[in-house]
């Protein structure tokens, strides 16, 4: 009892220490705009006209601590894209004043700034627990223990209502887990690991029923009510949520239509001659409003719609302006910027955190029933193939060899193919957030693979080697091993090239074909005669270079095989017109190409990921 008391006494104490890490946030913005330049493409994909769009158009407001703002509109009005500007997140054609607490955003504001997107970017593999407790670890101060940081994690599942759930997966597409407003609510939980004094979500009840719509906004409105700063999107709530809102922002094809207090919404817009013929929802009453619809059908939409972005500018635009200008004037309290580091945590920490991550997450993906069936079965298929070949099947055993070189150039490649484009998403809301450096997460990325990419080569040839009769000495053994996953360390790594090169799925699949189906063709087996020409891709196949370290690993010059031709019926292998083409020497030159592709192809990869999830403002 008393170790029950005293853990829920340290647990109090950590919460509280949290709790005070909390600054109360002014958020302001002023005459906020936002330019897209739309490239029209001619003939043959040429660029022949450029237009600029304005998705914003003058945006002001305030959201004071203790305040819940929705931002109103139907699709397309620009909703996500304030949200997204308000978050420090959107670069590009950007114009106009947004301050927090009366500074610009900085390094301090991002670490006390929760942004939670739409879509719920969440490893499916991983518990709410883990999820959270992977999270915690990574955002919170070094300052903080990681057994507090992990209690942390413990009172926010808590607070959101997740204990019945903490134990199960998150689930996905084909992965039955958590349901998706308990997903919500774990995504709203990452947020409120580091105690945000500034909350930001984009339509956090979208494909929710009303029930857990209405949970989800009550956690968020107590949250408001505790000294936050809490701002959404949200596209039609029902007129319950409606009235948990403090303020509302209405938008009409980026034009703001109404900014103020969400209790006189109605009221305003009924002084300016747009009341409901009926009794209904206030929020859908301004989304037909911000559609160009009212109750008087004579007037067209567009009529409308400029009648009020004309009664916004006169009635509600200098004052909105006069009350921003006076809060930013006033001296506030803040975080300074030059004393927040960058990061949260050490680049160790990040490292060996995200490498227990990825082996929990992706041990399901590498070593799930299908993948190791096909590996089996392939297998045991080639060994049966090529049964107890001996020596003088010289053909025959290096056509196993070029096999080898094939198959364990395709398989890697297309397992590695995938990682960043189906990554993409959690690596851009994780970096954007500031959550660990780039380097960290890729070194935990190779190192994680490291077994996962090993294992199943070396099961496979295992059966293959001894069923096929190879040379049945510990040496070539392990001599053949190191050569196989060499090359499929090096194939993993063009893969991981190609995919962050292009980072759609598709289209680096077509790439990666194209280009493995070259290095096989150019490969030294199916040609042993290539034309000068275009001999010079031989230099730059991995499967060329693979495919004569195999060779070298079963075959000496000296050795002999059966012939009619030699002497007594015996020819030196090294005479062996296709291994003579290829050569059994210079296997160290072989291994150092293969070694130059192996770091390469990998820091091709991490360049090409250096324009992800980096906030460009």
């Amino acid at each position: 009892m008393a170790d029950i008391e005293a853990q829920n006494e340290k647990e109090s104490e950590v919460v509280a220490i949290f709790k005070e890490a909390n600054r109360a946030v002014a958020l302001t913005f002023e005459d906020v705009v936002y330019k897209v330049k739309l490239k029209k493409a001619g003939f043959c994909g040429k660029i022949v006209k450029t237009e600029e769009k304005v998705i914003l158009k003058g945006i002001t407001g305030k959201v004071l601590p203790g305040e819940m703002l929705a931002l109103l509109g139907p699709s397309g009005s620009g909703k996500t894209t304030l949200l997204t500007a308000l978050g420090g997140k959107l670069g590009g054609l950007l114009e106009g004043n947004i301050t927090y607490n009366g500074k610009n955003f900085s390094n301090s504001m991002k670490r006390n700034m929760g942004f939670v997107t739409q879509d719920d970017v969440l490893y499916p593999h991983l518990t709410v627990t883990e999820t959270l407790v992977f999270t915690a670890l990574l955002r919170l101060e070094s300052t903080f223990t990681k057994e507090e940081k992990v209690m942390h994690a413990e009172s926010v599942i808590t607070q959101l209502g997740l204990t019945k759930c903490k134990n199960n997966i998150i689930g996905g597409a084909f992965l039955r887990g958590i349901s998706g407003g308990e997903r919500k609510r774990v995504s709203i939980g990452q947020e409120m690991l580091i105690n945000p004094s500034l909350l930001l979500l984009d339509e956090p009840t979208s494909g929710l029923d009303s029930t857990t719509a209405q949970r989800i906004v009550s956690t968020l409105w107590e949250l408001a009510k505790g000294g936050r700063t809490i701002g959404m999107t949200i596209h039609q709530p029902s007129s319950r949520l409606f009235y948990m809102f403090d303020k509302v922002l209405l938008l009409s094809e980026g034009s703001p239509l109404y900014f103020g207090e969400g209790s006189q919404v109605m009221d305003y817009f009924s002084n300016i001659g747009y009341a409901p013929a009926v009794p209904m929802n206030p929020a859908d009453f301004l989304l037909d409003l911000a559609n160009g619809l009212s109750s008087n059908s004579t007037e067209i939409p567009g009529t409308v719609k400029q009648n009020l972005v004309s009664a916004y500018k006169s009635k509600l635009a200098n004052k909105l302006k006069s009350e921003v200008q006076g809060i930013d004037d006033q001296p506030q309290d803040g975080l300074n910027d030059k004393q927040v580091s960058r990061w949260a945590t050490t680049w160790w920490q990040q490292f060996s955190v995200l490498l227990r991550r990825g082996v929990k997450q992706r041990k399901y993906d590498s070593f799930s029933g299908l993948k190791i069936a096909q590996i089996l079965v392939v297998a045991l298929l080639s060994g049966l193939l090529w049964w107890q070949s001996d020596v003088s099947h010289v053909q025959d055993q290096m056509g196993l060899l070029f096999f080898y070189a094939g198959f364990w150039g395709f398989f890697p490649l297309f397992q590695a193919i995938f990682t960043f484009p189906q990554e993409r998403s959690m690596l851009e809301k994780e970096r954007s957030s500031g959550m660990y450096r780039l380097s960290s997460y890729f070194m935990s990325r190779i190192v994680s693979d490291l077994p996962m990419e090993l294992v199943l080569p070396t099961i496979f040839l295992t059966i293959t080697y001894w069923m096929a009769g190879l040379k049945g000495t510990p040496g070539n053994f392990l001599h053949t091993l190191f050569v196989l996953l060499y090359s499929v360390l090096v194939s993993g790594g063009l893969g991981l090239a190609i995919g962050a090169l292009v980072l759609n799925q598709k289209s680096a699949t077509i790439m990666g074909s194209v280009i493995m189906l070259s290095f096989l063709l150019a490969g030294g087996y199916y040609v042993t005669h290539v034309p000068s020409f275009i001999s010079w891709i031989k230099y730059i196949s991995i499967s060329q270079y693979t495919y004569k370290l195999l060779l070298g690993s079963q075959f000496k010059p000296s050795d002999t095989y059966s012939c009619a031709d030699g002497a007594g019926g015996v020819c030196l292998v090294g005479d062996y017109p296709p291994i003579k083409q290829v050569g059994l020497d210079d296997q160290v030159f072989g291994a150092v190409a293969l070694g130059i592709m192996l770091v390469g192809y990998r820091l091709i990869a991490y360049l090409a990921l250096m324009r992800i999830g980096v906030t460009k403002k």
